[in-house]
């Protein structure tokens, strides 16, 4: 992933890309706690079978939150302007998620990005959008 300094405007086509961690059991339970959501069917597969859910999945803010990471490693936090998810399919255990992020276009000094966070087999898990200033 290359990292934008603000030395450089964005223009439209750019694109940027973070490969996330696998997502382990170890890592659910430690943003549940560092989260406070402490739902079930993140991190306790007895209660996940209990409701017909095979295994454990990621909190969506978990997703979200590398989303944010992908864009705060690509312009500086005080260049953002407005970020904005939808979920639109679950994470499982042991999923390595990738980031992506591409700028759509530049208008009045403000380039606006189109986001996802997709799985290996291409399943889009989380869209998005973000507004920050183009340099």
């Amino acid at each position: 992933m290359t990292t934008n300094t603000g030395q450089a405007a964005l223009t439209a086509g750019d694109t940027f890309t973070l490969e996330c961690p696998k997502v382990t059991r170890t890592a659910l339970a430690l943003y549940a706690g560092a989260s406070g959501d402490h739902n079930p069917v993140h991190i306790d597969l007895d209660a996940c079978h209990a409701v017909g859910i095979d295994d454990v999945f990621a909190h969506g803010m978990l997703s979200m939150a590398y989303l944010g990471r992908l864009l705060t490693d690509w312009v500086p936090q005080d260049r953002l302007k407005s970020y904005g998810v939808r979920f639109s399919a679950i994470t499982p255990v042991n999923a390595e998620p990738v980031c992506k992020g591409s700028v759509a276009k530049v208008e009045d000094g403000l380039a606006h990005l189109d986001l996802t966070v997709s799985l290996p087999d291409g399943t889009v898990t989380l869209k998005g959008s973000a507004v920050v200033t183009a340099n």
